[in-house]
């Protein structure tokens, strides 16, 4: 299917200035010259122009004009896959896009599955497997700092060293299958060390990626926050605040929340959908019974909740159940309406949670008790709450959010792989301390190498290849 010539929308779908249809594949040319008639003395068919030239024509079907449209000629190997390339920029209509994209798939283009463009670009060696990841990140980017990530991954750091480290592991399974091959001679004990020393580092590597993990997936698809509390607490002001506009309704009518709403913001550098949720209470009647289920699942998917209590009133058996219910939750407890009289005390126990194993931004293993920020917000004249956005950050990524942090950070498929070589790696270390036989140690170490690989696409799966690229949006 690869030697196909496809053909996709490249821009988002809908009424706009333009939109770009782009053909990739050897018979890209052809097809653009079946499509497309030039205008004027110097405009050419894409097969007879030169490289990197843009053509000015119309887009002819059946014999009948469909648009006014730039023609862009890119030739192989200078292009995004490393095919040829032609680019038909057209208005952008949903209709005539339509209609532009029918004219060329007629002329023998097939369409592209989602992500297919980049796939290519991954199989002709354009990018590596992380770089063609990068390149959706780049697209979903919803922060600078997520940007910048990004665009670090695309230009090779990631690359450059997962490269270096399966280099490293390559060398070193050379020299133990070199004395495999060698049975009579024993390994001198300076080049033992050298050997030991080098899966060492492999480890100490994979260790200070693996310590990335939490922060890069911060960073790609940001947080989910539920924001909870008795009706009327304020948590609607509250979403309304952190978002800087007003987008959920407020009353001083309780429960009128009914259903979750969701929008994102940027608190600090991080991507954070919030979540307003149905206050919780007995429910009064079957609308608002399925208003507190739906808030209950935002709960479960959430990472973290901010949880609005009313500082003008006492605290209730309803808050104290509530505080001890999401106890083991990563939570910051928000006290609304200091602008009253305050009349609610959280009780120090509620600030302290239950132990949770390796939370975003801690030591990779270590158990520790979770806190529970307590911040006083008055949700009317916003006060407090850019205390609160610190308190967010510092919740879930421990230090300062900075640009030299994105420059290598791995997501979760890099992880899961990573972890399978490291794992690998220290049995290969073991065996040969323990003077195994070095058939065992050059197994575990080929196997640890392989899954290194696996990061970069050095070895793949064509599952693997069919799983990260079907997220792709079509055209890329």
């Amino acid at each position: 299917m690869f030697d196909d010539t496809i053909a996709a929308i490249a821009t988002p779908l809908g009424e706009g200035g333009l939109a770009v249809i782009r053909i990739s594949g050897a018979k890209a040319l052809a097809v653009a010259d079946k499509a497309f008639t030039p205008v004027g003395k110097n405009s050419r068919k894409p097969s007879a122009a030169e490289s990197h030239t843009i053509h000015y024509g119309k887009v002819m079907r059946a014999g009948q004009q469909v648009d006014e449209v730039l023609c862009a000629v890119m030739l192989a190997p200078r292009t995004f896959t490393r095919e040829n390339i032609v680019e038909i920029t057209c208005h952008g209509g949903i209709l005539s896009t339509k209609t532009v994209l029918d004219t060329v798939l007629e002329a023998g283009a097939r369409l592209a599955l989602p992500g297919e463009f980049t796939q290519r670009a991954f199989l002709n060696g354009r990018l590596d497997l992380t770089q063609a990841e990068a390149v959706a990140d780049l697209i979903h980017s919803r922060t600078e700092l997520a940007l910048s990530a990004a665009n670090e991954q695309l230009a090779g750091k990631l690359s450059a060293r997962i490269n270096q480290l399966r280099d490293d592991l390559m060398h070193t399974l050379a020299h133990i299958e070199a004395h495999i091959d060698f049975p009579e001679e024993d390994i001198a004990p300076d080049t033992r060390a050298n050997l030991e020393g080098r899966m060492e580092r492999g480890i100490a590597f994979m260790d200070e990626l693996l310590r990335t993990a939490n922060e890069g997936q911060i960073l790609r698809r940001g947080l989910r926050a539920a924001i909870i509390g008795r009706p009327n607490a304020g948590k609607s002001s509250l979403l309304n605040q952190l978002l800087g506009h007003e987008r959920a309704i407020v009353s001083p009518i309780a429960g009128t929340t009914r259903d979750t709403i969701e929008e994102t913001a940027n608190v600090r550098g991080i991507s954070v959908v919030f979540i307003d949720t149905a206050g919780l209470r007995e429910a009064k009647d079957d609308i608002e019974s399925e208003g507190i289920r739906r808030s209950r699942e935002s709960l479960a998917r959430a990472e973290f909740i901010l949880h609005v209590l009313d500082a003008s009133e006492p605290l209730t058996a309803e808050d104290e159940n509530f505080l001890t219910e999401f106890a083991d939750k990563k939570r910051i407890l928000v006290r609304n309406k200091i602008d009253l009289a305050v009349k609610l005390d959280v009780p120090t126990e509620y600030q302290v949670g239950r132990a949770v194993l390796c939370p975003p931004g801690g030591a990779h293993g270590v158990t520790r008790p979770t806190t529970s920020p307590l911040v006083d917000v008055c949700c009317v004249s916003g006060s407090g709450i850019e205390q609160l956005k610190d308190a967010i950050k510092s919740l879930v990524w421990s230090g300062a959010v900075t640009n030299e942090m994105s420059q290598v950070t791995i997501n979760s498929r890099h992880q899961d792989a990573l972890r399978r070589a490291r794992e690998s790696v220290k049995l290969a270390l073991d065996a040969l301390r323990a003077d195994a036989s070095l058939e065992f140690v050059a197994l575990d170490l080929r196997i640890g190498a392989n899954a290194v690989g696996e990061v970069v696409g050095k070895t793949t799966t064509e599952d693997l290849l069919d799983s990260i690229f079907s997220t792709f949006c079509l055209g890329k």
